[in-house]
């Protein structure tokens, strides 16, 4: 079986400081490991692997990784994925070679679903989790776990005790963790009667000194 993600590599040469030296050719430095490989340094095409993220989720996408010369591509997960801070684009990429008879630990993206209830009445949606820790075997690993925030009145919260688990996962966050509540709406304070007829407006956010008299 062939996983829906797919990506070419070649062996890197070039590796530590040197590694920027990729950048010109359009090439991303990359890392591939596992509990049954030796630690691999590899180099990836930029706009190939841009493309890629955008139907991958770190942590949790099956990928046959395609090592030039290597033979059989890896089944890997994208274990992390370092961007310039500045500019956003990728550095250096991070794959976990999987073994797909043996259960392994990552975590997996929320998709929340849904309109709250309480959000017709004012109340703010706030998403406590963005995502879950989890174990299940590679082929049972989703890409995302979705949450319906649907039934959730203004003061209700949601927890991962509450979350039905797909089949062949087990949820590793504590089962009293928040994952989205809803909170009541903001009330605009009111300005006071003397204000309004003077027409003066307080200054937020600055401080006055008292004379003291």
């Amino acid at each position: 079986m062939t996983n829906a993600l797919e990506l070419k590599a070649k062996i890197r040469q070039v590796t530590g400081k040197t590694a920027h030296k990729l950048a010109p050719e359009g090439l991303v430095p990359a890392v591939v490991y596992g509990p049954k490989i030796d630690t691999v340094s590899l180099a990836v095409d930029r706009r190939e692997f841009e493309h890629l993220m955008h139907s991958a989720a770190v942590g949790s996408s099956l990928i046959d990784l395609d090592i030039e010369g290597g033979g059989k591509p890896l089944d890997v997960i994208i274990k992390e994925v370092k961007r310039d801070a500045l500019k956003g684009t990728v550095q250096h990429v991070d794959f976990w070679a999987v073994d797909m008879g043996h259960p392994l630990q990552t975590a997996v993206p929320i998709t929340f679903v849904g309109s709250a209830e309480g959000e017709r009445s004012g109340g703010v949606v706030m998403h406590s989790l963005r995502e879950l820790k989890v174990e299940a075997r590679p082929k049972d690993l989703p890409e995302h776990i979705e949450v319906d925030v649907s039934p959730l009145e203004v003061g209700d919260s949601m927890t991962v005790s509450e979350l039905v688990a797909p089949r062949g996962v087990t949820l590793l966050d504590e089962p009293d963790t928040v994952i989205a509540s809803v909170t009541p709406p903001t009330v605009e304070a009111e300005v006071p009667l003397a204000e309004v007829e003077t027409g003066e407006v307080p200054e937020v956010g600055k401080e006055t000194a008292g004379t003291g008299e």
